[in-house]
């Protein structure tokens, strides 16, 4: 177990967990904390086949810390600085080599909503709520991180939160199909420790070749549709698929290695 710059990250039979672990602060997220997500994605994925991404207490995050403000984005270009580092840990997100799943309670705010956007699956339970405040600050929010809203929520839902500012709420967010699921919460673990179970046992390979391709049909992408190709392609002489094969045939559970 790692514990860096108010994040939490650990590792158990095949199950990554990060953890913004600034309860005190409803999770918000320093610059320290942006810059060290994209290096805890990639060790836990070299070690996990999912990873769950949660805040510490009764809330996922409520954003940037603002109280860094003035000090990290006082100026164009230090709030140019600012918004890349944001950009990198959504990105570390998006193009993780193994899935990730946000596990939201409470406040999802801002860059909390920019990172949960950003997983592959989003879960919450009944008092999540979610918005994106950037024009009640004067802000914009960066161009990448906007597509996965509009991938996650669809364009009405991005427009209505980036617009207005108002928050929604967690049945709301089902609706428009931002979220998987509305899971009460003392199921809530349970039912998110089932889900990255269910991945963990299935074959890395496709789905890796699946994620490339939701991804190449959702931004329109020729280089992704031609990854996602190819990663399809690589499934054909796996050990992995012959080893689904044959648990088929002998009507046994298959023991996938990610090869």
């Amino acid at each position: 177990m790692q514990n860096v710059q108010g994040l939490i990250a650990r590792s158990n039979d095949g199950v990554g967990e990060i953890i913004i672990d600034r309860p005190a602060r409803k999770n918000a997220i320093t610059l320290s904390m942006w810059l060290h997500i994209p290096k805890l994605i990639e060790e836990l994925a070299a070690q996990a086949r999912v990873i769950i991404l949660k805040g510490a207490g009764s809330d996922f995050s409520a954003g940037a810390d603002i109280s860094e403000f003035d000090a990290e984005r006082g100026d164009a270009e230090r709030a140019r600085n600012y918004e890349a580092a944001n950009a990198r840990a959504f990105a570390a997100i998006r193009t993780s080599q193994v899935p990730v799943i946000a596990a939201i309670r409470g406040i999802c705010f801002g860059g909390g909503f920019g990172l949960a956007a950003a997983c592959d699956l989003r879960i919450a339970t009944p008092d999540a709520r979610f918005s994106v405040p950037a024009a009640k600050l004067g802000l914009a929010y960066p161009t990448d991180a906007m597509a996965d809203i509009v991938d996650s929520c669809g364009p009405q839902l991005a427009r209505y939160l980036t617009m207005t500012a108002d928050a929604v709420t967690a049945a709301q967010a089902v609706t428009s199909g931002m979220l998987l699921e509305m899971v009460p919460g003392d199921e809530f673990d349970a039912r998110v420790a089932t889900i990255a179970n269910r991945i963990v046992s299935n074959a890395p390979l496709s789905i890796k070749a699946s994620r490339l391709a939701i991804r190449a049909a959702l931004r329109g992408d020729e280089a992704l549709r031609a990854m996602a190709q190819q990663a399809g392609d690589d499934t054909f002489l796996s050990e992995d698929y012959a080893e689904g094969r044959s648990a088929f045939k002998n009507k046994r559970a298959p023991r996938f290695v990610g090869r």
